[in-house]
């Protein structure tokens, strides 16, 4: 692995600079770190994200089984603060969920949860865990059609590669990152080959398989990945048994059964497919919204009605738009393998219109926003209540309420940014203030409500503090506020809220 011409690394938690080693080697701390456990079967986890670092919390504390954890990435600026922060003490993930906590003290104790930057690492595990991003570039939020969006493997070809050319022959490769149908079977395990062979060893015994988290980063953090059903599938039937022996030592497979598909095209898509049917499901609320918005009518008792039938409790409620690393991306992954993998000529064109579609819903909150505010936005102080993409987690990933943010600043507002779960907003590279109470001593030209979380919600306290501003406009981009809080609201501030009409 290579390091850039970048010297540093800066952890967003601490903001502690780490230097880049010179060199990608860290065999003797990684010999010295398996020391400590001999007879322990080896995990490697690759990939120190919002997945594979807690996945590899997790792996360090399975149930019946005593792993030996190593977690790799990158020795890049935007990734070695977190192999530091795993060995010194400081887990790199901020979450609500305190058994993060207790996970990592426990395994801080039983000193078995180390991280590096060296492909040396692969050598020694038995088992690895492919936890990497794997991306779709989008050149335009205007649309999706073929010379809008790309997927390039490049990259994840190339951590495959890492693994092939240091793995031991019997290794299992268990591949969790969302990947377009078909890599684990056409690209995975053929990389993998090759690499053994030239290295002059047998591929008989590889092993792959394909289990595709379920993560959910927020106050149950750890059990969507512990506390969780599982799909899962091999490419063929010992790669098959060999994950589930494994999934059954760090899963609680007694209370939530695994599931096992035919193949691993299969377990792939699956994945894409319930992200892609959540995805469209938002999609399909927005024309709806809009349409509430034009006749009078409140959406969201429209939606509350319906979902009193069984078979409806899913239909969403409208809102800023979509993000996090999922739904933004995965219906484009599945278009693009049915083109690519699969030689089909047709794409998948409803999940392609909704990935379009949702792109634009920050952009339609603004214009939204604009038709309803009195003047200019040019130097209006704006609060935003809330930046990650989902209520009660601190997640920024793709998060729609920086498309919503952007346009502010376009504008030329005054931003100032609130959330309970969010220190640092790494994308923007600004710090965001947690100090609620403080932030509404000052007074706002406009407070937008651009995350649902609980603390911004049925909250008298805020409530009273929103009532007691100048007259100002209030903007609920989710549907945060109740009828009577809107009505105690609307006696001496203007509000709004996307999908009502009737305001």
């Amino acid at each position: 692995m290579e390091t850039t011409i970048q010297k540093t690394s800066r952890s967003p938690i601490t903001q502690k600079e780490y230097p880049l080693p010179k060199q990608a080697d860290d065999q003797a701390g990684i010999d010295q770190f398996l020391s400590l456990h001999p007879g322990k079967k080896v995990v490697v986890v690759q990939g120190l994200g919002f997945v594979g670092s807690v996945m590899g919390l997790v792996v360090a504390n399975a149930l019946t089984e005593e792993y030996a954890v190593i977690g790799i990435d990158l020795p890049t600026p935007a990734s070695y603060w977190k192999i530091c922060s795993i060995n010194e003490g400081v887990f790199p993930v901020l979450a609500s969920d305190p058994k993060i906590s207790l996970y990592y003290e426990n395994a801080r104790k039983k000193q078995n949860y180390y991280a590096t930057y060296d492909s040396y690492v692969y050598s020694k595990a038995d088992v690895i865990v492919v936890d990497i991003n794997l991306d779709v570039k989008k050149q335009s939020s205007e649309g999706t059609e073929p010379e809008d969006y790309s997927v390039d493997l490049t990259p994840f070809k190339k951590a495959i590669e890492s693994i092939g050319t240091n793995c031991k022959p019997d290794v299992l490769v268990l591949v969790e990152t969302t990947v377009p149908p078909g890599t684990s079977e056409k690209i995975v395990k053929p990389i993998l080959e090759e690499c053994l062979l030239k290295r002059g060893l047998s591929k008989d015994e590889l092993k792959v398989g394909h289990s595709y988290e379920r993560v959910m980063p927020g106050p149950k953090y750890i059990d969507s990945i512990q506390n969780f059903y599982r799909v899962f599938a091999g490419t063929d039937e010992t790669s098959a048994l060999a994950v589930e022996t494994f999934l059954k030592t760090v899963i609680r497979t007694d209370e939530y059964p695994l599931t096992r598909l035919g193949n691993t095209n299969a377990t792939e898509m699956a994945k894409v497919l319930e992200n892609s049917f959540r995805a469209m499901n938002i999609a399909f609320m927005v024309e709806w919204s809009r349409f509430a918005e034009e006749a009078g009518v409140d959406i969201y008792e429209v939606v509350n009605a319906i979902r009193l039938r069984p078979t409806h409790k899913n239909i969403m409620l409208p809102g800023l738009g979509v993000g996090g690393y999922c739904l933004t991306k995965d219906p484009l992954l599945a278009s693009w393998a049915k083109m690519n993998l699969f030689g089909s000529t047709e794409r998948l064109h409803q999940s392609e219109k909704g990935v379009q579609i949702n792109d634009k819903m920050p952009l339609y909150a603004f214009e939204f926003l604009q038709s309803q505010y009195p003047g200019p936005l040019v130097g209006k102080k704006v609060l935003l209540l809330g930046v990650s993409y989902l209520n009660d987690v601190g997640d920024t990933r793709y998060t729609p309420v920086e498309g919503f943010y952007d346009q502010l600043e376009i504008e030329g507002a005054a931003i100032v940014l609130h959330d309970p779960h969010v220190l640092y907003w790494e994308e923007k590279d600004v710090w965001v203030n947690q100090d609620l109470d403080k932030l509404l001593e000052q007074e706002y030209d406009l407070i937008a409500i651009t995350t649902g979380h609980k603390e911004y919600r049925n909250n008298p306290d805020l409530l009273d503090k929103l009532f007691q501003q100048s007259a100002s406009f209030i903007y609920d981009t989710i549907g945060v506020l109740t009828n009577e809080e809107i009505r105690l609201l609307s006696s001496k501030h203007t509000v709004k809220v996307i999908g009502r009409g009737d305001l």
